[in-house]
């Protein structure tokens, strides 16, 4: 742990960010979206009410900061864990039933991860509806291949294994065998996966609410507040480094953990074996 640099900053980041987004249900400056004309474009002051400032409707960036926390977060931790949910059923039904479910499904994960990530979101959200409940469920398809793919692979990998082979010689039905044995030796790869899937989806969340497909106002996204400022950039670019720190803290974090976590989970059991 202690020689785990990527963990340790890892877990520092996601902390960081965590504790923003549960201060943001106790404690606020100010109203998120309380405009206020008088105060536009007040510049970041420790000294002042305003610490990281106002943005052009006079709104204070850091109250909208700590409530963007909230969307872009719920919208991470929903759409992984509903991205892994079915990717695991769909990529166990492939690897144990085989036969036409297999090629079904697989053809489909394939066809999924052709597209880059951000382009099928982006298809995705223009389908379905822009906001939270559309990102969610494009950031959710776009995760279900990677997760489908990881399993469909881990179970190919290890179903020719002694331990396997006994449970089926005992009678035990296939979802024993995939929830007594499969699961608690994919755990660790599922978990390092996780953590890095996080990021990838803030990542691809804020990148929707720049574009406008996203987290719609008055809601507060990061994303939604980097493309507000590109007007104003060149004369008040403070108005990007807020929401452009929160967003690098949290994919890094993110990433960094899952970094960590692989290699004390899976390269150092390797090692060990």
């Amino acid at each position: 742990m202690r020689k785990n640099i990527s963990l340790i900053l890892g877990i520092i980041f996601v902390f960081i960010i965590t504790a923003v987004w549960v201060l943001s249900f106790v404690y606020m400056p100010y109203n998120p979206n309380e405009m206020n004309i008088s105060n536009r474009f007040l510049k970041p002051d420790f000294d002042s009410k305003h610490i990281f400032g106002t943005d052009n409707f006079g709104r204070d960036i850091l109250s909208r900061i700590m409530y963007g926390s909230r969307n872009v977060l719920l919208v991470a931790l929903v759409s992984v864990s509903l991205g892994t949910l079915i990717g695991i059923l769909l990529g166990a039904l492939a690897a144990m039933l085989k036969g036409l479910a297999e090629t079904i499904i697989m053809r489909i994960m394939d066809g999924l991860m052709a597209f880059p990530g951000i382009l099928l979101a982006m298809m995705l959200v223009a389908v379905l509806e822009r906001g939270i409940q559309g990102s969610i469920a494009a950031i959710s398809i776009f995760m279900v291949p990677i997760f489908s793919r990881l399993v469909y692979s881990m179970i190919l990998d290890t179903e020719n294994l002694l331990y396997i082979k006994a449970a089926k010689s005992y009678g035990s039905s296939k979802g024993q065998i995939f929830f007594r044995h499969y699961i608690p030796a994919m755990l660790p790869r599922l978990i390092t996966q996780f953590s890095s899937s996080i990021g990838s989806a803030v990542m691809i969340e804020t990148s929707l609410s720049f574009l406008g497909l996203g987290i719609q106002p008055p809601f507060a996204s990061w994303g939604l507040m980097l493309s507000e400022s590109r007007q104003f950039f060149l004369l008040h670019p403070y108005l990007a480094v807020a929401p452009g720190i929160a967003i690098i803290i949290t994919v890094l974090g993110f990433n960094l953990m899952g970094d960590g976590l692989n290699d004390i989970l899976i390269n150092r059991g390797s090692n060990d074996e």
